[in-house]
């Protein structure tokens, strides 16, 4: 349903509004309707209209051409023309559709205030314009005023009627748009998530796969004479390894999203603080050297996640920045309802810990804030790289998939 100012935009800066080809068809249709009435006997007082009798009938009823948009000013130009045909001692009864008509669209029109007002009005002048014409028609009187009042009513009732399915329908199209943008509300967090997954997964194992690539680059090139079978072999084997953990891992996220969807099953958890140990013997075959204290056992699902991918992040980013040498501690414990994180590493290899801050980074904020944490991030003063997060352990927002 179009709102009154959307009509308005489409009607453009013009004030005036002309009548369209329904408002003329029903204004001559009104007036060929009355017509029978202009013969019906009148009394003493009253005769069928002559020429100027049937052109005063004729404007009347073209006025009504304009009832839509100017109802108050129909009703006034009706009252000047109509008030002069009666004291011609035209037929009266002729111009009643005409009248009725009118005073309906004023109040279905309304607002309610000033039907209030003009009908009372009406009322009165009509009164003192049949006790001008005949003293003795009171019959007539009462009868002129119940049609008054009943076009005024069913008018107001129209308009209520209207105005109720209006709010119905603007209600409903106003709980359909907050229904499509709480959708597309939600899709743009799903897409946020998944990518947030897939990058801490996918960034962690590349980064490993490189890492471990370039030990075995680095044996076959020293010296191809004197190969280390051994060396270059449990390279490969670590890769292996890394690549196995992280297709098992993407297996897993896969399946919890589609169980999100109401497809599937899904196998097991997300890795929370009890998979950290992977990740400290995950850094170790890339070379970094951890120190990892954990006081901490169990935690929230979503919590617990968040840690994860908070500590394996910053494991990636140590051994992509700080060099394959560098040297990393990492803390988990319990301080005052919460679990408190610190990744921190010496930056002692290629890079200091210089990095460019990239999605990394951004996902672990987002992590953080999603179980109602904190975190920053950035260089220490003594060098390196630092990681410290505050994750509530009583407010666990989100689920364990995050």
């Amino acid at each position: 349903m179009s709102t009154i100012s959307e009509q308005l935009g489409r009607r453009g800066p013009s004030r005036f509004v002309r009548p369209v080809r329904r408002d003329w068809l029903f204004a001559v249709a009104v007036g060929l309707a009355s017509i029978p009435l202009a013969f019906v006997a009148q009394g003493d007082n009253a005769h069928t209209p002559d020429v100027t009798g049937w052109i005063l009938f004729g404007l009347s009823a073209l006025t009504l051409a304009w009832r839509r948009h100017y109802p108050m000013g129909v009703l006034l130009a009706l009252i000047v023309v109509e008030g002069t045909y009666h004291s011609l001692g035209n037929a009266h009864s002729a111009l009643i559709v005409v009248t009725m008509v009118s005073i309906y669209s004023l109040a279905v029109a309304g607002p309610r205030r000033r039907t209030l007002i003009v009908v009372p009005s009406l009322l009165g002048l009509s009164v003192i314009m049949l006790l001008s014409i005949n003293p003795e028609r009171g019959v007539e009187l009462l009868r002129i005023a119940g049609w008054i009042l009943a076009c005024a009513l069913t008018g107001e009732a129209v308009r209520a009627h209207r105005t109720y399915v209006g709010a119905i329908v603007e209600r409903a199209e106003r709980a359909e748009r907050t229904r499509e943008e709480e959708a597309r509300r939600r899709v743009a967090e799903e897409r946020l998530r998944i990518a947030r997954d897939l990058h801490d997964l996918l960034a962690h194992s590349i980064t490993l796969i490189g890492v471990q690539t370039s030990v075995a680059a680095h044996v076959l090139a020293t010296d191809p004479e004197r190969l280390d079978r051994e060396t270059v072999a449990k390279a490969l084997e670590d890769i292996a390894d890394t690549c196995r953990t992280a297709r098992g891992e993407l297996r897993t996220t896969l399946e919890v999203l589609r169980e999100q969807d109401g497809a599937g099953d899904v196998r097991g958890p997300l890795p929370g603080l009890d998979g950290l140990s992977d990740l400290f013997s995950a850094a170790r075959l890339a070379g970094a050297k951890v120190e990892q204290t954990v006081r901490v056992h169990q935690a929230p699902p979503a919590v617990g996640a968040a840690a994860y991918r908070i500590v394996q992040e910053a494991l990636t980013n140590a051994v992509r920045h700080a060099g394959p040498e560098t040297s990393v501690s990492v803390e988990l414990y319990e301080e005052q309802g919460a679990l408190r994180v610190a990744v921190t590493d010496d930056g002692a290899g290629p890079g200091g810990g210089s990095g460019t801050p990239g999605f990394g980074l951004v996902g672990m904020r987002e992590r953080a804030r999603s179980v109602g944490g904190t975190l920053d991030a950035g260089p220490r003063a003594e060098g390196g790289f630092a990681v410290t997060a505050v994750l509530p352990l009583t407010t666990a927002v989100g689920d364990a998939t995050r």
